[in-house]
């Protein structure tokens, strides 16, 4: 049995859950428009671990949302997750933030495209099919009309904070499609973590940095029809 932790900081949700195994025993989280996490964090993992007569020693890992995402939230994410990890010897897993918000998501055929406000008209995303396999890697894109003209008649689903933005873009492609109302959550990331921590599949905690898509913002191009197939 595993008893895992979940952090999730990159937008500005803050979520944490506990999980044993691939379950979630419980899930504390709040939306700020001024990001508190550096407020709520802490707070809420104690909480969490008080209410279900856990404590720090009980943990066998730690899962962190590794980005893409916020700046200051994965910083300060990333930095409570390896205070745990140090201070109990306990590994750190990594999860994908964009993966874990498919996760949170079913569909029964076509794509799932999650993502990640990156400001303006640009957003971290990636492409994975109905299963959650990996189509296209993430990526920073500045998305236009024309995105997306290389899946032809095919279904897609587009979800996360970065989606709510284009619906007006794509209100007369009638094959994509727009789920509300999903948010990153701890939640997303308990089935990836716990399938991590049965391979060990764990990262370095000393070196370990968050996945902040900064090469993308200085290197963003216009998405063309080429892009994505």
């Amino acid at each position: 049995m595993a008893i895992i932790l979940n952090i999730e900081t990159s937008t500005k949700v803050c979520s944490v859950a506990l999980a044993k195994n691939k379950e979630v025993i419980d899930l504390i989280e709040h939306e700020d428009d001024n990001y508190s996490h550096s407020e709520k964090l802490n707070l809420f993992i104690l909480e969490l671990l008080e209410k279900n007569n856990l404590s720090f020693d009980d943990l066998d890992a730690v899962a962190i949302s590794e980005g893409p995402g916020s700046y200051t939230g994965l910083r300060i994410g990333v930095s409570t997750a390896k205070g745990i990890c140090y201070s109990k010897d306990i590994p750190l897993i990594s999860v994908n933030t964009l993966e874990a918000l498919c996760k949170l998501v079913s569909i029964e055929a076509g794509y799932k495209i999650p993502m990640i406000d990156a400001r303006r008209m640009e957003v971290f995303m990636s492409v994975l099919t109905k299963n959650d396999e990996i189509h296209q890697e993430q990526t920073n894109e500045i998305i236009s009309e024309d995105s997306f003209e290389t899946f032809g008649d095919d279904v897609l689903y587009l979800f996360g904070n970065g989606a709510f933005k284009l619906k007006k873009l794509f209100s007369t492609r009638s094959n994509i499609h727009f789920i509300d109302n999903i948010k990153c959550s701890a939640k997303g990331m308990v089935h990836i973590a716990y399938q991590k921590f049965l391979t060990k599949d764990f990262v370095d905690t000393a070196y370990f940095e968050p996945n902040y898509g900064k090469e993308f913002y200085t290197t963003a191009k216009k998405i063309k029809s080429s892009t994505l197939s």
